[in-house]
């Protein structure tokens, strides 16, 4: 199948887009677990998966804990002047605190997640962007609290039952987590890049005896460092259509609302923020109609005072993975 040339909405069958679901579960799951809650053989999980993933189709990376993520993030939309869209953006995208870009419809706003430390963040904000000619205006907003995040958006392609059945058990977090060393910033480094690489190869890239990599993963699961993200273009599993809504909550509803948001099947993300509007809430439509009907029948009932509805145009990078190919939004 010609994964760069075919139709996007078709590339992905059911199951290509099952497997895709299974690892939105658990990015690390192997073949043959895969292939006995979906009913297939582990060779086809395999060979499916392999196929994706070498045509750049699919990339597994690990996610940064959510709440350890929220805490100093930021939310930036960035004004540009048409026909300089493109080179902020991937200039946005080559930091390595920078793990999410998006160019949003109209081709002159450019929107960013930015993690890092004080340092870093002032020296982009009040040093880089507004010496930046191509800069008409930036608003950043601060995160205050994650509701939900990319790392937690299932597409539904799973029944319930099978999704259980894939999901690994929740261990209790310790109050105060240990410290991390060398070694434990290495496998999670290492599978920043792919959380796929099996035991032997993390051992081989660390120099460390696989049984204590097995034993570290364990140890750093159950601290909730482990969380991956699947990273698909979201028109192969049927979602057209990647909009971001900002929006202006009473505050005495906002954790209401921010919490009804984050369990909706569509919203792949959900902030309280500061800056001018109160909550953003990203999500996922099969198209501009399924758009209009979650304005009309979810958000309107909730209270929202207004809502602010942009719609991204192109992905260029996606929880860190940079998207090479601008002629297909992931």
């Amino acid at each position: 199948m010609d994964l760069e040339t075919t139709d996007p909405d078709t590339v992905l069958d059911t199951l290509d887009r099952r497997l895709v679901c299974a690892l939105q579960v658990d990015g690390r799951a192997e073949p043959g677990r895969i292939a006995e809650v979906l009913g297939v053989s582990a060779r086809t999980v395999t060979r499916r998966l392999g196929r994706m993933r070498e045509a750049g189709v699919l990339r597994v990376v690990r996610l940064p804990d959510v709440e350890d993520a929220a805490v100093g993030a930021l939310l930036l939309r960035v004004r540009v002047l048409r026909g300089r869209v493109d080179a902020l953006a991937r200039a946005l995208a080559d930091r390595s605190d920078v793990p999410f870009v998006d160019v949003m419809l109209g081709g002159h706003e450019v929107g960013a997640v930015m993690l890092g430390d004080a340092h870093g963040r002032d020296r982009l904000l009040y040093g880089q962007l507004p010496a930046t000619g191509a800069v008409v205006e930036t608003t950043t907003h601060a995160v205050l609290h994650a509701f939900a995040d990319a790392g937690q958006w299932r597409a539904g392609w799973l029944t319930d039952g099978e999704a259980a059945a894939l999901a690994r058990p929740l261990a209790p977090r310790p109050a105060v987590p240990p410290p991390l060393d060398d070694l434990d910033r290495a496998l999670l480094g290492r599978l920043g890049e792919d959380a796929r690489q099996s035991h032997a190869v993390l051992a081989g890239a660390v120099g460390a005896p696989e049984s204590t990599v097995r034993r570290r993963l364990h140890r750093l699961d159950g601290l909730g460092l482990l969380r991956t993200h699947a990273t698909v273009d979201p028109r192969l599993l049927g979602m057209a259509v990647d909009a971001n809504l900002w929006l202006d909550v009473p505050p005495g509803r906002l954790a209401e609302v921010g919490a009804e948001l984050a369990r909706h099947p569509q919203v792949h993300g959900v902030f309280a923020t500061s800056g001018p509007t109160n909550l953003l809430a990203t999500l996922f439509c099969p198209d501009h109609g399924g758009l209009y009907r979650f304005l009309t029948d979810t958000l309107g009932p909730l209270g929202v005072t207004r809502a602010e509805t942009t719609i991204t145009a192109r992905a260029v990078k996606r929880a860190g993975v940079l998207l090479d190919r601008p002629s297909r939004a992931r």
